[in-house]
Parts: C-alpha cells; structure tokens; sequence
C-alpha cells in the first residue's frame, strides 16, 4: 500500500486541532497534534500520538507531563507556526497551568502526566491522566484533507 494514498485516506478523518506543549529545561515549548483522543473516564486519561523524528519525541519521554491546548478557530496561525508552516511572528502566549505551559484562549486546557507509552511503527503514544482542566465557549479549527476547516453551523 502506498504511503501517501494511506495518509491522504486517513485525511478525511476530521480532527480538532491542539497544540501538545512542555517545559523542558526552562524552555517552553510545542508542537500542532491532531492525534488525540480522550481514552477512559476513571481515571481521566488520553492519549496523544508523536512521530520519532519530532523534537518532541524524547523531550516528552523526560518531563513526562505536558499541556494539551484545543485550538478555536482564531488561533489557526498557532497551529501553522507549530506545525512550522509558518515562521514564528509573534510571542506565544504561554500560561501555566497545573505546572505545564499551555495556550492562553483556548477552547480548552488539560495538563496531563505521562502515565504509560507504547511504540506503535514510526509514533509513540502517551497515554497520560488529565490532572486539571479548563473549558470555554467557542469554535473549533479542524483539520480535514490536509487543509484547516471550520465548524458551520446548520
């Protein structure tokens, strides 16, 4: 089976959109993430999917605990700049938040330590328990055949 066939066909799953952040070594960091999803309601755990060639990779192996922040749909130059789309113009605005950085205005925040990993061909997927969360009011940015949606609504 073709690589890039399988990657276009797992495309036209739409996801959110997050930003997976950690503060290694006193440099808070990040990168864009659509490979998560909730796992268990007790205890709270997800589950989020890193490829081995991410800077990511190991610094999340280390700290063992990170910041999920949802994306809304006015933050979609977040994701570009930490999917490296697009050059860093601005300063990320960072908060802490259970003792991870995650994203000012997000839809929603969960910091989360690393419970258990698993490798899984070229990822490693952590699962983790939420250990605080925020939630507000808003839209969603989606991913979907390679290109960043929005929510319509009916």
């Amino acid at each position: 089976m073709d690589t890039r066939f399988f990657r276009d066909t797992m495309g036209k799953f739409a996801t959110g959109i997050t930003i997976v952040s950690t503060d290694y070594k006193g440099e808070m960091m990040g990168m864009t993430v659509n490979a998560f999803m909730s796992v268990s309601l007790n205890p709270k755990l997800i589950a989020i999917s890193i490829d081995e060639n991410a800077s990511m990779y190991n610094k999340l192996q280390e700290t063992k605990q990170f910041g999920i922040s949802i994306l809304r749909e006015e933050q979609k130059e977040l994701s570009m700049i930490f999917a490296k789309q697009m050059e860093k113009d601005r300063d990320i605005p960072f908060v802490i938040q259970d003792g991870v950085p995650v994203i000012d205005g997000s839809i929603a925040t969960l910091s989360c330590q690393v419970m258990d990993t698993a490798k899984a061909g070229d990822h490693m997927i952590f699962i983790a328990e939420v250990t605080d969360i925020k939630s507000d009011v808003g839209d969603p940015i989606l991913f979907y055949g390679g290109n960043y949606r929005t929510v319509k609504p009916e």
